[in-house]
């Protein structure tokens, strides 16, 4: 019989209700250091016409040591149609993986887009709207984001022009079906539509970055429209710090704290908002931090065997180029069902905390992420996307394993999104069906061959500084 769900919180037991954040909290005052400055396009985009707009706010919300910002009252409003998203300790799948400390898991798929991207999505749709901007156009991977934007815009009265990866469509139909019900246009990437994708010879085929160097380069040949990315930019990671901030107030509310926090990272955004939160109040209180680990995709593991390096952000290469935790740009990432997952690079900020050593990472294979999922089903009754089973499997090794000893108040684990759209990766499991698709040393090697290297750190992955 299937454990019951138990002690779900979305609001303080003993309170009337934990009110949405009224301010985001940014980590960047408490760095220490400044994020490494980003360095010139690899190439000039003069003649190319293509550059990114940004509206100033955001550009403020990413270089300002500023800690605390306002939410705009729209988004605000916005945030409270799904927000606070629930927090609970996980009994049943506690028993289930054999946990000798807590679990607890803040869940942020109960929105539209079904994930947590869609924090950000109303914030960066609001302030682009404000800026004049009628059409965002954006890439997608496993599509949360894609329909967080689609939704975004929808609620703000924006056009909506999405690259997704094809791949990933093709094995996600619905996820196409309801970014068109939300009034984008959808195309597979690579499409035809774009000379990034036909000047690609095939290494770049069904990533992220060229879907979002599909993006980039439609944007800047289209009046009115702007790029927009959801994952790896600071001020991204800024506004889904309503994770974060829910969840300590939610686990002061069940008079508790964790040892550690988790999260999936494809380039991010619910990892740090999430995990730095904590970070701000224990600098801010000077105390020590909880541990802050970051599960990655064993096909993507930049954080675990990439290097620091500067890199680009996308297929285009006439972005700026930013300090990173890359395994590179060009190389060609296996297929998962991860799509989420399938980038190349860090966030700078993330990447840095991760060069600090603030930052932990781990990597999973897609068997081992959806088979905690499978897991967290049958035990909570709540179906994860696989991104989030890679969190789950990290919260599983660290709660049933040695480490256990040395986390006795527990772990808190973003789930972040559900897995509906997901059944068919869920039905290969069940069939024996999948396989884990490991990244060539090789290959790997290469593609990191020739990016300028930052420098060592406790956690600089093969880096003495200069040229790889």
């Amino acid at each position: 019989m299937n454990a019951p769900v138990t002690e779900r919180v979305t609001a303080p037991p003993t309170t009337p209700g934990i009110p949405v954040p009224g301010r985001w909290r940014s980590v960047l005052p408490h760095l220490g250091t400044p994020l490494p400055a980003d360095l010139p396009p690899e190439r000039s985009a003069s003649g190319s016409g293509i550059h990114i707009n940004l509206p100033l706010e955001l550009m403020r919300q990413s270089l300002l040591p500023k800690e605390f910002w306002d939410i705009p009252p729209e988004v605000a409003e916005a945030y409270r149609s799904f927000r606070p998203t629930p927090l609970w300790r996980a009994h049943g799948f506690e028993r289930a993986i054999g946990a000798r400390v807590p679990v607890w898991v803040k869940y942020e798929g109960g929105n539209i887009s079904g994930s947590h991207k869609l924090n950000t999505a109303l914030a960066q749709a609001y302030y682009y709207k404000r800026a004049g901007v009628t059409e965002l156009v954006t890439g997608t991977g496993a599509g949360q984001w894609g329909t967080a934007m689609a939704a975004a815009c929808a609620m703000f009265g924006l056009r909506c022009t999405v690259f997704m990866v094809g791949s990933s469509l093709a094995k996600k139909p619905y996820r196409g079906v309801l970014m068109r019900m939300l009034g984008a246009q959808v195309h597979a990437s690579p499409s035809n539509l774009t000379e990034v994708a036909a000047a690609d010879d095939g290494s770049q085929g069904n990533s992220l970055s060229l879907a979002i160097g599909e993006a980039v380069e439609y944007a800047q040949t289209h009046d009115g429209a702007a790029f927009c990315i959801g994952s790896g930019e600071t001020y991204s990671i800024l506004h889904q710090s309503v994770i974060g901030l829910e969840s300590e107030e939610q686990l002061a509310a069940a008079g508790t704290s964790v040892d550690a926090v988790v999260g999936a990272v494809g380039a991010g955004s619910n990892f740090g908002g999430i995990a730095l939160p904590f970070l701000a109040s224990s600098r801010a209180a000077g105390a020590a931090a909880p541990r802050l680990v970051a599960a990655e995709s064993a096909a993507s593991p930049k954080l675990s065997r990439g290097v620091y390096a500067y890199d680009k952000t996308d297929a285009t290469g006439t972005g700026p180029r930013e300090a990173m935790y890359t395994i590179g740009s060009d190389y060609r990432i296996p297929d998962s069902h991860s799509g989420g997952l399938r980038y190349h690079g860090a966030a700078k900020l993330v990447s840095a905390l991760r060069h600090s050593g603030e930052v932990e990472a781990m990597a999973v294979g897609q068997v081992e992420a959806l088979e905690a999922g499978r897991r967290f089903t049958l035990s909570e009754a709540v179906l994860p996307a696989p991104e989030s089973g890679h969190a789950l499997a990290v919260a599983a090794r660290l709660t049933s394993g040695d480490e256990a000893d040395r986390l006795p108040q527990g772990v808190l684990v973003c789930l972040s999104g559900h897995g509906y759209l997901d059944l068919g990766a869920y039905q290969q499991l069940l069939a024996g069906e999948l396989a884990d698709s490991a990244p060539d040393p090789a290959g790997l090697r290469d593609a990191v061959r020739g990016l300028i290297r930052i420098g060592d750190g406790p956690h600089a992955a093969g880096g003495t500084g200069g040229r790889a």
